[in-house]
């Protein structure tokens, strides 16, 4: 699929933009260049150490910000492939900077939409989070936005054909700041903080999080939200797994945090299809026939009043389970 091609990655120093950079190298040896662009210039120089261009020939790094329009034209001339993972994601800071938080993921994302369909862009796939479904905070809030304008952004571009499609998940195990590499750090000081010990959360690798973003870039007809079928934790057996000899300090959840995330609401049950080892919201007006849609992926819409909850998930993960994932996915010499 991306032999003799050109994929930019925004956020592309990110975690998920480092693993799916090791991946398009390792699964594409024919690819014609990937562009790593984001505007960190430190963690654009550390990442070319581990890319080092007379082994990777193919790999360039573009400094540059989403919120400039101008420079993504530039940076999308020759591309045939974008994925767009740059965004302020942390939410407490969100809630604090909120004029930054729409500058990046509104914005942004709006100028990735324009500047794609002013080039020769054949495919974009955006990355959202469980936060943007039925959201109580900015970052949800505008992540849901930006859900929406690349949904949209199908029904704008005329005769061009290019396709706009999204990928929505969990929490990603070991990623920056999430809560596993950050009990792993507090377990040195002796002592967990929990926000709340109800809460739970879905957990997906980082290689699940590729997985999905090459399936959208491979069968997205275009409009689709595609959410994962993927397991949930317990905040409690995650500290658990870590730590069970430290003891918890309940903190109280931050600004804008919940107890259970959601990825489909049963509003979103009308328009839901499960594809078996993805489900996938399409648009409400979208720009293909259903009938054929359904009939070429067998997909089957869900019942209605059907939504996806991390409290009320069918598959959950073990305090064993997690274990073994952190020692795969986090820290191969995680030890309790």
């Amino acid at each position: 699929m991306l032999n003799n091609k050109t994929i930019l990655i925004t956020g592309g120093t990110g975690s998920l933009g480092k693993a799916l950079t090791k991946h398009i190298f390792k699964t594409y040896p024919s690819v014609k260049k990937v562009i790593i662009f984001s505007r960190d210039e430190q963690k654009q120089f550390q990442m070319a150490q581990e890319y080092p261009t007379d082994k990777y020939p193919q790999i360039r790094f573009l400094l540059g910000d989403v919120r400039d329009e101008q420079r993504l034209i530039r940076a999308f001339q020759g591309v045939d492939y974008v994925i767009h993972a740059a965004a302020m994601k942390h939410v407490h800071l969100a809630e604090y900077n909120p004029d930054e938080c729409i500058k990046t993921n509104i914005g942004g994302a709006q100028n990735v939409i324009h500047a794609a369909m002013q080039t020769n862009v054949q495919n974009v796939v955006a990355l959202s989070t469980d936060k943007a479904c039925a959201p109580i905070n900015l970052y949800g809030a505008t992540k849901l936005t930006s859900d929406k304008l690349f949904v949209a952004a199908n029904n704008i571009k005329g005769f061009n054909p290019i396709k706009f499609s999204v990928v929505r998940y969990g929490n990603v195990m070991g990623s920056n700041g999430s809560v596993i590499p950050f009990f792993i750090n507090k377990k040195k000081e002796g002592k967990l903080p929990i926000t709340d010990l109800a809460m739970t959360r879905f957990n997906i690798s980082l290689q699940g999080g590729v997985d999905m973003v090459m399936h959208a870039m491979e069968h997205a007809w275009g409009g689709e939200i595609f959410i994962p079928k993927i397991p949930s934790y317990k905040i409690t057996d995650v500290a658990e797994a870590i730590a069970p000899d430290c003891p918890i300090e309940v903190v109280g959840i931050r600004p804008g945090e919940k107890i259970h995330e959601e990825m489909i609401t049963a509003s979103d049950s009308f328009y839901t299809y499960d594809l078996g080892k993805y489900y996938t919201i399409l648009p409400s007006v979208p720009k293909f026939k259903i009938e054929e849609f359904l009939n070429h992926f067998k997909a089957v819409k869900v019942e209605e009043g059907f939504n996806y909850n991390s409290g009320s998930n069918e598959d959950w993960e073990t305090v064993n389970s997690l274990r073994g994932l952190i020692k795969e996915h986090v820290d191969a010499n995680f030890e309790i």
